[in-house]
């Protein structure tokens, strides 16, 4: 290609747009695009914009990626923002030394573009199109919207900047700006409106005008985090960001909906590219990657998205079953944005407090021997699941050493248990009449016996033992954050300390007490081990079945037509299970064990699979027991029978939980650390609290890695670090 020419890669509702605009303007274009029909189509009959009734078409040149092998030199990127890197993986080497690349994308991808081919060769645009790709070939004109390029970072307007935007002038108005990145974050806000109308089926003005709460709520969020960053925030089209910032009145606010709302009606185009990704095209949404940034830069700021996360949680559940659309997901939406300002889940309007911060960690780093030589003592008790009186013996160490440290607790209960260990419940007074639970358990995988061949050992930073990370050292953090609070005289909620000794033998007797006291519980605290640093805020609900075929044994020599066997049924019946696996839905089904028959020469009478389900949603609960449950013979001369059942339930991550996910969040930040959060296959205790209805931050504990496992280690500085985030979120919940 020419150095004058335009290469535009990605040939959707934008690239197509601008790219019909250029090549109908005199311009040379090249279209690259990855969807192999589009292009044929492209090629044979040109580039067709449809305006209602009429259609009109131009020829471009259009290629797929890996039909195109030439230099390119303006690039006009308008792929969906998660596909960005992939699409400079093919950019970055046949970019000429003086060429460069502009964003037409939704989202923020200034940077990433900037990182790899350099800030000189970025430059930044806004772009409000409604249009759509309605056939192969063919781009939906959702009429006027607005257009802004700018330098990278807010560089002054460049000639090459103005070039540009005289040429797309042949589309519509587009303009120069020093600003781009405020006309960014005023359509994030917008944006987060439309992301919100998705999630049911019905036009963006009418699902606007009937929900204000959830859509003033979400540009809310966004906004606060741009004023956080001292973004200067830019009006486009009928979007007035100034509206829509907690400080407007709610008589503007009413009046500025109004106008959008109008102006929405008169698009051709009365559903968002969101809706029609889910609705239509079944495939997963871009809007996801669009927030990460904002997500990213909430954290660090320490400004919470309640509502946002809610909506992005909500596509993600359509991006698996589109026919989950439905107007009380907003209903919901309303009722969370309602009580957000006030109440916004266990955190409150508290934000975390930076002097607290330095203080807290300054107090644990001076006792970070201390902690380990706590750590080491606990490692030294022996604490079998399956051995009730080395339980016993941990559990009695464990409360002695709670005194030691905590002093006498307010209350105390031993919850007695026959055939596993007891459970140990201790309360703490402080602020607040509901207290926050701090959930874990003193039991352990491994053998009585263990620790002969296996003690506790330290190697700088690394620490090896049976239990130290799963989970010895996060009641270990636990004790520790209580003290430093205490010793530096700031204030904590009521706490409510609870160890169980059955835990890794699936908490049988201990769950019901747990929910009992989650109950009465404000927000609980697991501290089970973190995920590679991260906190756990979902995990899959688990599910142990057995599965019984009984047959008919005869002689398999002298009469092999006589009996039938439960070996061949169960084979079969192991093949329908496979069925009920679902990856993209996180359902895993696991035939673990197989025992059957007697004797070789003996047609198996009897055979017995063990199977562990995980599901990570109620619903998937739901359809794989009714498809256990409904199990039938393929041979009718054999039976089968299912028992067991859900050993725990799904620990899905509710609004609650992401609230209370990002009060750590900004703890961290307050500590200068960055703090991930996951979804893990493995189940805890905090999945029966979840269950109930009560927000849970797990995998609290220990970072490092190992569990079940010979090579378990944990990390000494993890331990101070997770002690003072413990410690920080405490002290900021007593806020709220």
């Amino acid at each position: 290609m020419s150095s004058d020419s335009y290469t535009v890669v990605g040939a959707g509702a934008i690239g197509g747009t601008l790219a019909f605009a250029l090549a109908r303007a005199g311009h040379r274009v090249q279209l690259i695009d990855t969807d192999a029909e589009h292009v044929a189509v492209i090629r044979e009959r040109g580039l067709t914009v449809a305006r209602g009734e009429r259609r009109e078409s131009v020829r471009v040149e259009a290629a797929t990626p890996d039909a195109f092998d030439g230099t390119v030199h303006r690039v006009l990127l308008a792929v969906k923002a998660q596909a960005t890197g992939a699409a400079l993986d093919w950019i970055a080497p046949r970019l000429a030394p003086d060429g460069w690349v502009v964003s037409f994308q939704n989202g923020f991808n200034e940077e990433l573009i900037a990182d790899r081919i350099g800030p000189e060769r970025t430059v930044a645009a806004f772009v409000n199109i409604f249009a759509d790709v309605i056939e192969p070939g063919v781009i939906l004109d959702g009429g006027a919207g607005a257009l802004v390029v700018g330098e990278c970072h807010g560089a002054a307007v460049s000639g090459r900047v103005r070039a540009l935007v005289a040429d797309l002038q042949s589309w519509g108005p587009a303009v120069a700006s020093d600003n781009v990145e405020g006309y960014l974050w005023a359509k994030a806000g917008f944006g987060a409106m439309l992301a919100a109308t998705a999630l049911a089926d019905a036009p963006m003005a009418e699902l606007i005008d009937r929900h204000p709460l959830t859509m003033h709520a979400v540009a809310g969020e966004v906004f606060d985090v741009a004023d956080a960053r001292g973004v200067e925030l830019e009006a486009f089209d009928a979007f007035e960001p100034s509206a829509f910032r907690r400080a407007a009145g709610p008589g503007e606010r009413s009046a500025a909906t109004g106008r959008l709302t109008a102006w929405l009606g008169t698009q051709a185009k009365d559903r968002s590219g969101i809706w029609r990704d889910l609705a239509v095209r079944r495939r997963p949404v871009e809007v996801t990657t669009h927030y990460a940034e904002v997500f990213t830069q909430a954290e660090r700021h320490g400004v919470g998205t309640p509502v946002l996360r809610s909506v992005i949680d909500g596509l993600r559940e359509l991006e698996r079953d589109p026919d989950l659309m439905a107007e009380s997901r907003l209903d919901a939406l309303d009722h969370l944005a309602a009580s957000a300002p006030a109440q916004a889940g266990p955190a409150g309007s508290a934000r975390p407090d930076r002097d607290r911060a330095t203080a807290v960690g300054a107090w644990l780093e001076a006792h970070r021997e201390d902690m380990v030589d706590d750590l080491a003592a606990y490692t030294s008790q022996g604490s079998a699941s399956d051995d009730r009186e080395a339980l016993a013996a941990c559990l009695a160490w464990v409360r002695g050493w709670l005194d030691g440290a905590l002093g006498t607790p307010e209350a105390e209960e031993v919850l007695e248990r026959e055939r596993t260990g007891d459970i140990l419940v201790r309360r703490y007074p402080g602020a607040g009449s509901r207290p926050v639970l701090l959930l874990g358990h003193y039991d352990t995988v491994w053998p009585t016996g263990t620790l002969a061949e296996w003690p506790f050992r330290r190697d700088g930073d690394r620490i090896t033992g049976p239990g130290v990370f799963d989970m010895k050292a996060g009641l270990v953090q636990a004790v520790w954050a209580l003290r430093a609070l205490d010793a530096l005289g700031l204030p904590r909620p009521a706490c409510t300390l609870m160890l169980n000794g059955d835990e890794e033998t699936g908490s049988l007797t201990s769950s019901d007490a747990i929910v009992a006291e989650a109950l009465d519980s404000r927000a609980a605290l697991v501290f089970e081990a973190a995920a590679d640093g991260a906190v756990k805020t979902a995990r899959k609900g688990v599910g142990l079945f057995t599965l019984t075929v009984t047959g008919r044994e005869a002689h398999a020599g002298l009469d092999p037509d006589a009996g039938a066997s439960a070996v061949e049924e169960l084979a079969q019946q192991i093949l329908l299970l496979a069925g009920l696996r679902d990856r993209e839905a996180g359902t895993s089904l696991n035939v673990g064990v197989v025992e059957g028959g007697t004797r070789s020469n003996v047609t198996a009478g009897r055979a017995v699979a063990r199977l562990d389900v995980r599901v990570a949603t109620a619903a998937e609960q739901e359809r794989v027991g009714a498809a256990l449950a409904a199990l039938r013979p393929v041979d009718g001369r054999t039976s089968v029978e299912v028992t067991g059942g859900w050993n725990r339930p799904v620990f899905e991550r509710t609004p609650a939980v992401a609230e209370l996910a990002q009060l750590a969040r900004s703890c961290a930040a307050t500590l200068g650390h960055d703090l991930r959060e996951t979804s893990v296959g493995g189940a805890s205790d905090g999945n029966f609290v979840v269950a109930a209805g009560v927000p849970v931050l797990d995998g609290i504990g220990a970072v490092g890695s190992g569990a079940h496992a010979r090579s378990e280690n944990t990390s000494v500085a993890g331990m101070v670090e997770r002690a003072a985030l413990t410690a920080m979120v405490l002290t900021t919940l007593s806020d709220g």
